[in-house]
């Protein structure tokens, strides 16, 4: 007589473990929530508790991404002494250490469908969070400004906070270096470049930023 299989309750964290894991051992997305779920052996309803479709994990997985960054820079007890240019460089440092750990399934997750579009859906989540952070940083050094003429514009900022993440996210998939150094002197230098145009002295590093990747893409 055949028994009815027992399904377990499951937490948003398994469930994400459980996807990754799939993704990568069957090399595409799960065909429907019912054939992830079975062959997970949990119950369909309790994937429902914490997402919607496959669409709903994949961008809660960039959002799980920059939360457990967020708060291992939260750890650091000198964070919140540190420069905005230091805050940020900490941020993509962090970020893209914690992508290295996951680099199998971020590849994945970003190749497997070429279409731009596809792709922004999924980081649509992250871009909120990345923007937020840069404009929280752009207010934090407007409120030491008394004047309006140098205070800087938080939504520019934040936007080319998010196209400097962009980059750094496509030279960090291509980067084939020992330990992806050739991504960290990236930040370095992207960073240093999209603080110094807010500072108004941006060439010196613009010309530093420019000879760096126009070697990376002749090597």
């Amino acid at each position: 007589m055949a028994t009815k299989t027992k399904m377990k309750k499951i937490t948003d964290d398994e469930i994400i473990k459980l996807y990754m894991d799939y993704v990568l051992e069957h090399e595409s997305v799960p065909k429907s929530i019912y054939k992830f779920c079975k062959d997970g052996k949990i119950e369909e309803a309790a994937f429902y508790e914490h997402f919607g479709s496959v669409t709903g994990i994949q961008k809660a997985i960039w959002n799980k991404f920059y939360s457990s960054t967020e708060t291992l820079m939260q750890k650091n007890k000198e964070y919140e002494q540190f420069s905005n240019k230091d805050k940020m460089l900490t941020f993509f440092y962090s970020f893209f250490e914690l992508l290295t750990l996951n680099r199998s399934y971020v590849l994945f997750a970003l190749q497997n469908d070429k279409t731009m579009m596809k792709n922004m859906e999924q980081l649509k989540g992250l871009r909120l969070h990345i923007k937020q952070f840069a404009t929280e940083l752009i207010n934090q050094s407007n409120a030491d400004k008394n004047l309006k003429i140098t205070k800087h514009s938080p939504k520019l900022f934040s936007e080319g906070a998010w196209l400097q993440f962009l980059f750094i996210l496509k030279f960090w998939m291509d980067d084939d270096s020992a330990g992806f150094e050739k991504t960290d002197i990236a930040i370095e230098k992207s960073i240093n470049t999209i603080f110094d145009v807010f500072d108004n002295t941006p060439l010196d590093n613009i010309i530093d930023f420019g000879k760096f990747l126009f070697k990376e893409k002749m090597s």
